[in-house]
């Protein structure tokens, strides 16, 4: 394949220590091997303004006795399941599109706000399982639960690739042990992060503390990528810069994992050039949503992310 060039939610924490600078690059390593708790629908709900769902693709399945999940089967055979880390419904408010006039957010004919999820994917491929964000965490995740329904033990997940640094995507890698400590939630995982997401969140972002403590709590196992790379398992890291400084999507088979491109979708889906507020620097933001939405209709891959309204697959 070609190789495409593709050029606040934040919630402080008050932890303190010392930031990781003892990091292998994604290039060495490949080889070796919000605050805000967002929530959202069952996963069967039906959405206005979605596109086609997954089903289109190459197969889907949704076990009822999973609730919050739907898995799907990629082109080169790996099972994706959309795991649903919020409890409840989440309605992205008309307040977060600041950038949208009212007459177009009142187009779409929903006054309670935009339907939308905080959610994490689970991938099984190669026989190995890899997870793409980890969630909310202690802030209302219901991750590990989600996980203990479909019969997979944290210690068995062996990678952990991260989108970008927004409490909602990391608060999971860690847990409470009895004496109040911070311990690794997934303690045989390996944990990848753009090197330019790593940098700005360590040197230049403030309220960084929750950050720097899970990095550095991760830092044997943690692996710097760039954009353009190749990882593990055929996974590779495209620049989808603007929510955060270095925010990430991914591409596996036929599918991109396009993390916080879009918070509300309905809207976002035929106005790309309208921003969420909690997109830092939202020129690039615009211009990254428009670029890899682009690429994903010219190759007609599926796009699954983090805050898509239930099931998180449209294509």
């Amino acid at each position: 394949m070609n190789k495409l060039f593709i050029p606040f939610c934040s919630f402080a924490l008050a932890l303190t220590i010392a930031a990781c600078s003892d990091t292998k690059t994604a290039k060495e390593t490949a080889t070796a091997e919000t605050a805000g708790v967002e929530t959202t629908a069952p996963a069967n709900t039906a959405v206005a303004g979605s596109e086609k769902s997954a089903d289109a693709s190459a197969g889907s399945a949704t076990d009822p006795q999973v609730e919050g999940t739907k898995t799907i089967t990629l082109s080169n055979g790996a099972s994706v399941t959309w795991i649903q880390d919020n409890a409840g419904e989440k309605l992205n408010p008309r307040s977060l599109f600041s950038d949208a006039s009212d007459s177009l957010y009142n187009s779409l004919n929903m006054s309670d706000g935009i339907p939308a999820s905080v959610s994490t994917f689970l991938v099984k491929v190669d026989g190995k399982h890899i997870l793409f964000d980890a969630g909310l965490g202690a802030f209302g995740g219901q991750l590990m639960n989600r996980l203990a329904a479909l019969g997979v033990n944290p210690d068995n997940i062996g990678l952990v690739y991260l989108t970008h640094f927004h409490v909602d995507h990391i608060s999971g890698l860690v847990a409470k042990d009895d004496a109040g400590n911070d311990t690794k939630v997934f303690k045989n995982a390996a944990v990848y992060a753009g090197k330019v997401e790593y940098d700005a969140w360590m040197n230049d972002i403030p309220k960084n503390d929750l950050q720097k403590n899970i990095m550095a709590l991760y830092k044997d196992s943690l692996h710097l990528f760039a954009f353009g790379d190749t990882l593990p398992h055929g996974v590779r890291a495209i620049d989808a810069v603007g929510h955060t400084p270095g925010h990430t999507a991914f591409q596996l088979a036929n599918m991109l994992i396009v993390g916080d491109l879009m918070h509300g979708y309905a809207l976002q889906k035929d106005h790309p050039e309208i921003n969420s507020n909690y997109d830092m620097d939202k020129p690039k933001s615009a211009e990254s949503r428009k670029r890899v939405m682009q690429y994903a209709r010219d190759n007609k891959f599926l796009m699954a992310g983090m805050h898509l309204p239930p099931p998180g697959f449209v294509e």
